[in-house]
């Protein structure tokens, strides 16, 4: 075949570098370490002409240098001679899985990486292996100033190699999208990687490497050609390399130059007008077609969801608190920003996102290791949040007296929270106590006062006596001491990103101090009610909700599910011979906890008898041994809120399930919606009418960050998890929304099983529901995920601790920091050099004025718009203010630095 011009093709060398999977990180890094002191000797002896591209992640340069300290000179040279191309992740992610501002906070550490070494980091938008994509990926690669784009799974795109990828907001990608081998396509088809007994010789590449040429020429909508040789783990294959070259010097139909992604990007970009396939939104396409080989692999949204949860909490921690609290401290009292403490604690959590490791299917050693990971930054996260809580709620103005315990509740949302709230009050031991009637059981007598100095009434929820604390010194030994800690529900209005300061004081005499506790909110041994809704706990233990507001009513909420569990990390196995259980089918024993003005809980013990193994042999069926899957769920309502708040404990021992709880909406409607990174999707409710032909079927469950919702303009539901990022809705006339709890597996690739799969032991769930009718406001639901993840925090200070932790400056008793307004959503709020620097984003379809209100007495100086690496955009928004509006387009992410006036 001839070509009207000789068509340029580029060699790009990389590896696909999977930190950690079926080897553990220590094993994979033994391999890296070997393959990078191979590029290096290429390199020096001048075998390698090219490039190498680390992966598209600059972590595997830091895990190398661990090993190899004195070789970084080295590195920073071949990286300054544009040897090394660096980035721009910090490691490859899932998509889903992580909170959006995970994924910029990796991007940004990526690129400072590459800058480390003197160099800019790739501009490739690299996410060649991960799990399907979010549909707000382009306009994040365009906030670092990427425009280009290398996909795989999750798009059946095959015919020709570019697709234009339209993002929520509409910002375009220009996109190549690997052939039917993925990126290991080159290394399938010239290196033959997956013929072991093979032996390669020069002719037969250069033979292999012309038919792959005159292919891939046939199916570009652009001149260049992209030969990526990046197979999963692979080292630098110095035969078929030499042969290649051998073949790049020789005269032919092709120009082979030996490049980058950059360096392809850089002739592909001008020809972006060429390509004429679009795609939109979200990728998540099953794979379809037989002759190509790309899986988007949707089981791993609820595969060993204990790693799913530890990253939520530690997101929300640095997110939602240890970041924006020290912001305020810094602001507030002149403290010094903790940076470095927040760089470890982020860098902690990033090595756990590699896409193997927060999808939960590797093996048992590599989610062993996610723990230590996860603890780092949780521990980092809670003591710099203790540290900056401590010492604005130590500088609130006023003493403490001997009799009296300060308690500062701090709010972490950008809104006002006015609703009761939930405390365990430090009560000193040697302070009064009384008893009711003839000394059944001696309580702490107390009273609170607001900041203003008016008496609060309090419901008393529990009491653990006695219990041992210890107030650290900076140059004396710990002093230990004890209180008798005591649960109360008060209603509080709480400034958005601020606190109100508590006085509680000791009752003189030990007379009793009581508030009144009717009606409380139960309304019969098993329902409860508020202004706005209505439960009935039934005799299998489902939920009945009334809607007061539209006089809706909602039956078998709560409904547990069980079925065999066949797969493994990777995916939900369905079996042929599976029963599904339910637990309305049986019965339940009701407890009432709490019962008062402003929390009522109730306690519904569900015991489903459920298999207790699968049989994997010729049966291929559940055992017929039946054991006990008790869930205790602590179901509350509070006064003024709309939701139903629940708390359920499961203690697994069955093996091979999976475990879901069913809320049947009754809406008629077709789509629903869910929160992503950084945006709501509106998803159909019906699979593919020819799914059954599909290679990978499309399944029901779909990811979400923290909320799904099922309405139509009368009713529906909406459900607000925290770390379960794995939904569905049933495609039946009750439109029932499904949550999956868990997936007990024990299957692994490339092993004969890993035990710790099967999750065996107690998990605990936190979710909530709420009743919808008409349009949903999307960005309240995103809100009340952000509250059930954070919750609240409080400081308790007495006396003593007033001089270790005060500052010089002194603070109001109520405060708010910063107030943001408007239908926006914000995910980040910290100190970037002179300011403050937070981001939002609007997750309607219409535009949204967000109104940013500074605290009482502050102002900003300038506030301006900057993109992803806090880099300013156009000019000043506005000078010398203590609010500013900013409109923000649909689906727009908008970061704005506030300099302090």
């Amino acid at each position: 075949m001839t070509y009207p011009t000789r068509l340029r093709a580029h060699y790009v060398l990389s590896t696909h570098w999977d930190r950690e999977w079926y080897q553990s990180f220590q094993n994979y890094r033994y391999q890296l370490v070997r393959l990078l002191d191979q590029v290096i000797e290429g390199f020096e002896n001048g075998r390698l002409r090219g490039p190498f591209q680390t992966d598209g992640q600059a972590i595997i340069l830091e895990d190398y240098l661990e090993i190899r300290p004195g070789r970084r000179d080295q590195l920073q040279r071949l990286a300054q001679e544009g040897k090394l191309v660096i980035g721009p992740w910090y490691v490859l992610p899932d998509e889903f899985l992580v909170s959006g501002e995970s994924l910029v906070r990796n991007i940004r550490l990526g690129r400072e990486i590459a800058r480390s070494f003197g160099v800019e980091p790739s501009q490739a938008g690299f996410v060649c292996d991960l799990f399907g994509h979010n549909s707000q990926m382009p306009q994040i690669f365009a906030g670092f100033g990427i425009q280009g784009g290398f996909l795989w799974r999750g798009l059946n795109q095959t015919q020709t190699r570019h697709v234009r990828w339209r993002g929520a907001d509409t910002t375009e990608l220009a996109c190549y999208r690997f052939p039917h081998g993925g990126y290991c396509d080159y290394t399938f088809q010239v290196r033959h990687a997956r013929e072991h007994a093979r032996i390669n010789t020069t002719d037969q590449v250069k033979a292999d490497l012309q038919r792959y040429l005159e292919y891939e020429a046939e199916h570009t909508e652009v001149d260049p050609i992209l030969l990526f040789d990046g197979g999963d783990h692979e080292e630098w294959d110095q035969t078929t390399y030499t042969a290649m070259v051998e073949y790049m010097e020789a005269s032919s139909d092709f120009e082979i130059v030996h490049t980058s992604l950059d360096g392809y990007l850089d002739e592909m970009l001008p020809q972006a007008a060429r390509i004429n396939t679009v795609v939109h939104g979200e990728l998540r396409e099953p794979g379809i077609f037989q002759e190509d080989q790309q899986w988007v692999i949707p089981g791993v949204l609820s595969s060993r969801v204990w790693i799913k949860q530890a990253n939520a909490e530690c997101q929300a921690l640095l997110c939602q608190w240890a970041e924006p609290t020290a912001t305020w401290a810094t602001q507030a009292l002149s403290v010094e920003y903790p940076q470095g403490f927040l760089d470890v604690a982020w860098k902690w959590l990033l090595k756990n996102h590699p896409h193997d490791s927060i999808c939960g299917c590797s093996i048992d050693v590599v989610h062993e290791d996610m723990k230590f990971r996860f603890s780092q930054c949780r521990q980092i996260a809670d003591r710099l949040t203790t540290e900056a809580l401590r010492s604005l709620a130590a500088s609130v103005e006023g003493e403490i007296g001997g009799d009296e315990l300060r308690v500062v509740v701090f709010n972490p949302l950008s809104m006002l929270l006015d609703e009761p709230v939930d405390l365990i009050l430090q009560i000193p031991v040697e302070w009064p106590q009384f008893n009711e009637f003839f000394g059944f059981e001696p309580k702490p007598a107390f009273r609170i006062y607001g900041p203003d100095g008016i008496e609060l009434p309090y419901q008393r929820l529990s009491q653990h006596k006695n219990r041992i604390k210890k107030r650290i010194y900076t140059t004396k030994f710990p002093e230990t001491y004890r209180t008798n800690d005591t649960g109360v529900t008060l209603r509080l209005q709480i400034p958005a990103s601020g606190y109100t300061t508590l006085t509680v004081r000791a009752e003189e005499g030990g007379r009793p101090t009581r508030h009144p506790t009717t009606p409380g909110l139960a309304t019969s041994e098993r329902s409860m009610a508020n202004q706005y809704l209505a439960v009935t706990i039934e005799t299998n233990g489902s939920l009945t909700l009334t809607d007061r507001r539209t006089g809706q009513t909602y039956s078998r909420l709560l409904t547990f599910e069980d079925c065999a569990d066949i797969g493994d990390g990777w995916y939900h196995g369905q079996a042929v011979n599976d029963q599904t259980f339910v637990s309305t089918a049986g019965s339940a024993a009701v407890a009432l906890v709490h019962d008062g003005p402003y929390l009522t809980t109730f306690r519904i013990r569900t015991a489903m008898t459920v298999p207790a193994t699968f049989n994997f042999g010729d049966r291929m069926a559940r055992s017929e041994e039946l054991v006990s899957l008790t869930v205790d769920s602590f179901v509350s309502l509070r006064l003024n809120t709309d939701r139903v708040e629940i708390r359920s404990m499961v203690y697994n021992i069955a093996e091979d399930h999976r475990l879901r709880i069913l809320f049947p909406t009754g809406a008629q409607t077709e789509t629903y919606l869910a929160d992503t990174p950084f945006d709501v999707v509106e998803r159909p409710i019906a699979l593919a009418s020819d799914n059954h032909r599909y290679r990978e079927l499309e399944i029901e469950t779909k990811p979400q960050q923290s909320w799904s919702a099922v309405f139509d303009h009368e009713r529906g539901l909406a459900v607000i998890a925290d770390g379960l990022l794995e939904s569905a809705v049933r495609n039946q006339a009750e439109r029932t929304l499904a949550l999956t709890l868990f997936r007990s597996t024990r299957r692994t690739v490339m092993t004969d099983g890993e035990p710790n799969g099967l999750l065996p032991g107690s998990m605990t769930f936190r979710y909530w529901i709420m009743p919808l009718a008409g349009d949903v406001d999307r960005p309240r639901l995103c809100r009340l995920g952000q509250q059930l993840a954070a919750g609240i925090r409080d400081v308790q200070l007495r006396r003593e601790d007033m001089q270790l932790h005060r500052k010089s400056t002194e603070l109001q008793r109520t405060n708010g920091f910063l107030a943001v307004a408007g239908r926006v959503v914000v995910t980040s709020t910290r100190q970037v050099g002179d300011g403050v620097e937070v981001r939002l984003f609007n997750p309607t379809e219409k535009e949204a004025a967000a109104t940013l209100t500074a605290g009482h007495g502050r102002g900003w100086a300038s506030v301006r718009r900057v993109d992803l690496e806090s880099k300013p955009i156009g000019d000043v928004l506005a000078s010398n203010v203590s609010a500013v509006t900013v409109a923000v387009a649909p689906k727009q992410i908008v970061t704005l630095h506030l300099t302090q006036g």
